[in-house]
């Protein structure tokens, strides 16, 4: 057991056939620990039937290729992005625009709601609006001779 640490775990079919899995039938691609007892093992006719089988697998995988997208499509991609970027701008405008009017109504309704609690409910009798009235009273001219 001593020896199995030292050198690394023995080398068995199962092994083999999970790291030719992961890595591919390449041993340069496997792990350098992994590398030396695999390369024992492969030399078997069960190892050789497994190398045989990833090669096919990293054949096929290597042999596949993508086109490359043509122009239109290129072009076609840049023009949505583009409207979907002017459509959420004018998403946020509209949305601070509709932001802003319900802060006005807002100070509006709170600044009726003050006055109407701080405004006294029935009015003196003697009390009558006209032209020269301010919230401090009466300013008319009768009233600056009055005062003097």
């Amino acid at each position: 057991m001593a020896e199995d640490i030292e050198d690394g775990p023995a080398m068995d079919a199962r092994r083999f056939a999970a790291l030719a899995e992961a890595y591919g039938g390449d041993p340069r691609r496997w792990p350098q620990a992994e590398r030396e007892a695999a390369a024992a093992f492969a030399s078997s006719e069960t190892g050789q039937a497994i190398s045989r089988r990833a090669d096919t697998l990293d054949a096929l995988l290597d042999s596949y290729s993508i086109r490359h997208p043509r122009k239109a499509l290129h072009d076609t991609i840049l023009r949505t992005a583009d409207r979907y970027v002017v459509r959420r701008r004018r998403q946020r405008f509209w949305w601070l625009g509709l932001g802003l009017a319900g802060i006005g109504l807002a100070g509006a309704v709170a600044g009726l709601a003050l006055v109407t609690v701080v405004t006294p409910d029935v009015q003196p009798d003697h009390y009558v609006l006209d032209a020269n009235a301010t919230a401090f009273g009466d300013a008319g001219p009768d009233t600056i001779e009055e005062d003097l």
